[in-house]
């Protein structure tokens, strides 16, 4: 056929008929389908009267067909019983179904058996005098899937395809790479402008099919219609008319048409509201509908709007896969954000399928935590929401601009493992960072006790007692929130028994040492102060381990495999904190035998005896940490 399509065109004869009958040809489509809407939309209300009735008004005036009185028809329709239905004019409804039909046939009169089918619909084409038509005519009419016989739906839908494959084959020329014909003398550059969008995002597919665009004049407006993928309902047609733009966009997935909304936020399109169908031909039986209309100032905002839509469509293909690739990666909405994200900056989700998706990814899981890595676990859960989607934005975009230098998707592999050990230091760093902020809220408070000894000793201000005490308690509270984010840190980084575990062991320090603060308020506020007992010495003590605590954490960051020197710093600083811990037991000692030669009464003893204690536990909490911190750097050194 397209041979001889070329031969006649080569006569000059049908080259001028054939566009037209192609172009009326798909105007017949979009009212049949239309009546198709209509039709099914009466028979549910008439099965559901109590449900609300869908209006089809924009879908009329968008097929085409001029008569408002089809407005009334769904409301009006009634069920009849014995599986018949009364709907208002279904008789002038079923008549034009069949003229469309005929008009539609016409430019495909010698193709793929479409005459033959439609004279055999038509032995059992509906008798609709008074207005009644049964549930099997209408199926016979409207049933999109071939499971109960030939219907006049899938004859159309067949019809569609042939056509379009028809329309391409005839254009006259192309402009920018988009087939056209019959177009007015000022539609090239408007064709221009949309199709430089296209090609410039198109290399983003790869070697998926799709964005062929077709082009052509209807009336006062110039109508672009994309072949965004395979999909049936998967259409994007574009009315251009002086400054306006009217799109319609339908898809099967209300999560990617709302995506494509969001793709043209920069620009001030109104959007109709949203129309959903049912169509049992489609995936999931159900497709959705939006209309949205942009009014340009001026010519060059025209041509920018154009341009700018085109090169959006290349972020639909295949969307609705990679957003489930990215769903076992991350929650919903981080994916659907990252996206959005990658479509932003012309990166798109196609080099992203084809280098294996969430494989790609748990792969290098499985490389930077050496096997032990659980298939189907969330990144987020492992890194945590901010650095799981920085990681994936950093893969996105470096499988498109691989994939578009020609590097091998090997290359990609160790790109994006390389990223990901980079990205757990990073964590395990900043884990580092909350325990050494931890580790010096331990020294402020052991200096707050230190302080309130030295003036309980020198009998001085009880009320300076009492604001080393509130400081110390402000210092707890604050090394208390340092255990939650360590504890919230990703396991990956450290938390549960590592990091995050030394931390909240030494958190014990904290409420030892602030309980401490708190109990020599009471020696003052009793008027005891003058006990005889002096615990300036064991606190300083305290002061000390605190500091050399601080040295552990500091230097246990830097432990390398092969760095002597910061390993002896390192393994000195642990082994200080083991030798303080053993001199404030010795001095604990102490201190309880003078209580019991020296205190004054038994509140002194009492007080000063369990302060004593907390102390010593403070201490024992500090060399249990710095023995848990050299276990673990020296365990993260053996694993390098």
């Amino acid at each position: 056929m397209s041979e001889k399509i070329h031969i006649v065109a080569s006569l000059g004869e049908q080259k001028l008929v054939l566009p037209g009958l192609v172009n009326a040809a798909l105007a017949a489509n979009d009212r049949v389908k239309y009546f198709f809407a209509l039709i099914q939309a009466a028979r549910s209300h008439a099965d559901h009267p109590e449900s609300p009735v869908p209006d089809l008004r924009q879908e009329r005036v968008a097929a085409g067909v001029r008569d408002s009185r089809w407005d009334e028809v769904a409301p009006a329709a009634v069920k009849l019983g014995d599986g018949r239905y009364r709907i208002p004019g279904a008789g002038d409804m079923v008549r034009n179904m069949d003229h469309e039909v005929e008009l539609m046939l016409r430019p495909l009169a010698d193709r793929d058996g479409f005459m033959r089918r439609a004279q055999s619909l038509h032995q059992e084409w509906p008798g609709t005098e008074d207005d009644s038509i049964t549930a099997r005519e209408i199926d016979r009419l409207t049933a999109g899937t071939a499971e109960a016989g030939d219907s006049v739906h899938l004859l159309v839908m067949d019809a569609h395809k042939a056509l379009n494959a028809l329309q391409r084959e005839i254009a006259a020329e192309t402009v920018e790479g988009a087939a056209v014909y019959d177009i007015g003398p000022g539609d090239r550059g408007l064709i221009g402008a949309f199709m430089r969008g296209v090609q410039r995002t198109a290399p983003l597919k790869l070697d998926h099919p799709g964005l062929g665009t077709t082009a052509t004049r209807a009336g006062d407006q110039l109508v672009l219609q994309n072949d965004i993928g395979t999909t049936d309902a998967h259409v994007i047609v574009i009315h251009v008319r002086d400054l306006q733009v009217e799109l319609t966009y339908t898809d099967v997935h209300l999560a990617r048409l709302l995506f494509f909304q969001r793709l043209l936020r920069r620009f001030a399109v109104r959007w109709k509201d949203m129309v959903s169908r049912r169509e049992d031909a489609l995936e999931g039986g159900m497709f959705h509908m939006s209309v949205g209309t942009f009014s340009a100032s001026a010519g060059p905002e025209l041509d920018a709007y154009l341009e700018f839509l085109g090169s959006r469509l290349v972020f639909l293909i295949d969307w609705n896969r990679a957003r489930k690739r990215l769903k076992a990666l991350v929650p919903s909405a981080t994916a659907l954000a990252l996206l959005d994200w990658a479509a932003d900056q012309d990166y798109g989700h196609m080099a992203f399928l084809k280098a294996g998706g969430e494989q790609l990814v748990y792969d290098a899981l499985d490389f930077a935590m050496r096997g032990e890595a659980r298939y189907g676990e969330r990144l987020h859960d492992l890194l945590g929401a901010e650095s799981a989607t920085d990681y994936l934005r950093f893969v996105l975009k470096t499988c498109a601009q691989s994939s578009s230098r020609g590097e091998p998707e090997s290359f990609i592999q160790d790109t994006v493992r390389a990223e990901l050990l980079a990205c757990l230091r990073s964590g395990k760093q900043r884990l580092f960072e909350i325990a050494g902020e931890h580790a010096a809220f331990l020294v402020e408070i052991a200096g707050a006790v230190r302080d309130s000894a030295m003036q309980l000793r020198a009998r001085g201000n009880g009320a300076q007692v009492a604001r080393n005490a509130a400081r110390a308690k402000a210092w707890e509270s604050r090394a208390d929130d340092q255990v939650n984010r360590a504890r919230s840190a990703p396991r990956q980084y450290g938390s549960g028994d590592g990091l995050a575990g030394i931390v909240a062991a030494a958190d014990d320090a904290a409420d030892e040492l602030e309980e401490a603060a708190f109990r020599l308020t009471l020696m003052s506020a009793s008027g005891v102060e003058g006990s005889g007992v002096d615990l300036a010495p064991l606190a300083t003590l305290l002061v000390q381990a605190a500091q050399e605590y601080v040295k552990v954490v500091e230097s246990a960051r830097l432990v390398r495999r092969g760095a002597r020197e910061d390993m002896q710093d390192f393994l000195d600083s642990v082994h200080q904190v083991m030798a303080l811990e053993h001199r404030i037991d010795a001095a604990q000692r102490e201190v309880g035998a003078l209580l019991v030669r020296q205190a004054a009464d038994f509140r002194s003893m009492y007080v000063l005896g369990e302060a004593t204690k907390n102390l010593e536990r403070a201490a024992d909490a500090l060399m249990h940490s710095s023995l848990g911190m050299k276990d673990f750097a020296l365990g993260e050194v053996t694993a390098t």
